[in-house]
């Protein structure tokens, strides 16, 4: 995490700070540890230091990325000799306006991966009342409470609307359940947060496969801020590209944090032509919805509880989580467990048959069943 810089950055909207509200969907505050690392999935050289014996190549299944990825051109030797021009930065924004529907390309700021957003939004804030919809993408939270602000994560959606909060924050779809809130209820949040000063931040990264719930459109008004990952859909997340759609002023303060060559030449090339391809994008969405069934399937013949996800991951539960990653570990299969409720799996979707069967091979057969309880555990 960078440190906090001395100086206040600009501030995207001035807050207040009314009274905390109180409910039992409220956990406890989060604070931000600057020596605990974060447990993301794809930790490859974690895993190997785990499972010593764990034969080689490891199948990887612990991320939430298109295994199938956009196919990448012949890049000129300058788009790696030289400095990204500008104006294709613009180009760039342009075609992240169409693709995802915002009002133009002046409500896009162009940035290295929605993580870079993630750390860059809450230091442009002044330090208020956060909450944070839970369980989800643990950064929102971690970024928010290191940038000096009160976080709470919420596990009640209802709750969004009645406290007293200065930010919200949602994952739409969710990471890991799949989630999904209704485009038209996060429009109303935005509107009552921005009557008060506040905002929402709205985290699309999974939303290219499910593009009716999004709230991109609603960018214009103030007080709404989307995040959209360009690497997850597209399976190029090394490429480091994401974009935040907000209005223009809001926008135009991104873009000054973020500096004046905020992405790669590479990710330039690229990204403009991807975003316009919606052919390949509708096939993505088909290939991938079959894939998830499949992995449904499969994960319900070991006796796994499925419980949600997207088209890119399936959140299953059981009583025998730890066991089971500690199996699939011990055949080089790496798949995501959660700290905060230990019942839970993540799978990714296996990229080609010897993948599948190495995985199927693999789960271990009549695993002790879910009880609906465990979605609680903390």
């Amino acid at each position: 995490m960078l440190a906090r810089p001395h100086r206040r950055p600009p501030i995207l909207f001035p807050v207040t700070t009314p009274p905390m509200p109180t409910t039992p969907a409220v956990t406890a505050a989060v604070t931000a540890d600057p020596t605990v690392v974060a447990d993301h999935g794809g930790n490859l050289g974690a895993a190997r230091r785990r499972f010593r014996d764990a034969p080689e190549p490891w199948l990887d299944l612990s991320t939430g990325i298109n295994p199938w990825p956009y196919p990448v051109p012949p890049l000129a030797a300058e788009v790696w000799q030289r400095l990204p021009d500008p104006a294709a930065i613009d180009g760039v924004a342009a075609a992240a306006a169409r693709a995802y529907g915002a009002p133009g390309p002046d409500h896009v700021a162009v940035a290295p991966g929605s993580q870079a957003l993630i750390q860059w939004l809450p230091r442009l804030c002044s330090p208020g009342r956060v909450a944070v919809l839970g369980p989800t993408y643990a950064e929102h939270a971690h970024c928010w409470a290191a940038a000096g602000h009160r976080v709470n994560l919420v596990t009640d959606a209802g709750t969004l609307y009645h406290g007293c909060w200065d930010t919200v924050v949602v994952a739409n779809p969710n990471n890991p359940d799949g989630r999904v809130i209704a485009p038209d209820r996060l429009i109303a949040l935005a509107t009552g947060l921005a009557a008060g000063g506040g905002r929402l931040v709205v985290d699309e990264a999974f939303a290219d496969l499910v593009p009716a719930v999004s709230v991109a459109a609603a960018t214009g008004q103030p007080g709404l801020i989307v995040l959209r990952s360009f690497g997850k859909v597209f399976g190029l997340a090394g490429l480091r590209l994401g974009f935040a759609l907000a209005a223009p002023d809001q926008a135009h303060r991104l873009r000054e944090a973020l500096g004046p060559w905020p992405v790669s030449g590479p990710a330039v090339a690229i990204a403009g032509a991807a975003l316009a391809d919606h052919a390949w994008l509708a096939e993505t969405r088909v290939r991938l919805a079959t894939a998830a069934d499949r992995l449904d399937d499969l994960l319900h013949a070991r006796g796994l509880a499925v419980l949600g996800g997207t088209p890119l991951f399936r959140l299953a539960a059981t009583r025998d989580a730890e066991a089971v990653f500690d199996h699939l570990g011990r055949a080089g299969i790496l798949i995501r467990r959660f700290a905060s409720h230990p019942g839970w799996l993540r799978f990714g979707l296996p990229v080609s048959d010897t993948a599948w069967d190495r995985l199927a091979r693999a789960l271990p057969p009549g695993v002790t069943p879910w009880r609906h309880d465990m979605s609680h555990q903390s």
